[in-house]
């Protein structure tokens, strides 16, 4: 029983990465060009969202938001979520998901090799 009122709560509490998720699918949902949204996380908790085509090439305007805000936090209205506070970043792929080398290609385009 006390797992079940555990998963209640999480449900209606949403966590950051859903919200993540919902801003991921309302991006893609406004690109019919994308393929993916790159996503990067600011040590803040602002992040900063943009669809990318096939090619790599932007497929959307960047979009940056902050869960449960009105809007992004004074230091990234400054900076513009400067690249030395990114904590994370990744893409998240549009289902069906191009191939491993296409993939490959987008990623090192968009975030840069490691």
């Amino acid at each position: 029983m006390p797992q079940k009122q555990r998963d209640r709560k999480s449900r209606t509490v949403p966590s950051p990465e859903s919200g993540e998720q919902a801003m991921i699918e309302g991006i893609l949902e406004g690109s019919p060009d994308a393929v993916g949204v790159a996503v990067i996380r600011l040590d803040c908790g602002c992040r900063k969202m943009a669809a990318v085509d096939v090619s790599g090439d932007p497929a959307s305007k960047i979009i940056m938001y902050r869960d449960n805000a009105q809007s992004i936090c004074d230091q990234c209205k400054d900076d513009h979520g400067d690249f030395r506070r990114v904590v994370k970043q990744f893409i998240s792929w549009k289902k069906p998901e191009p191939d491993q080398a296409t993939m490959a290609m987008i990623t090192a385009k968009v975030l840069g090799s490691e």
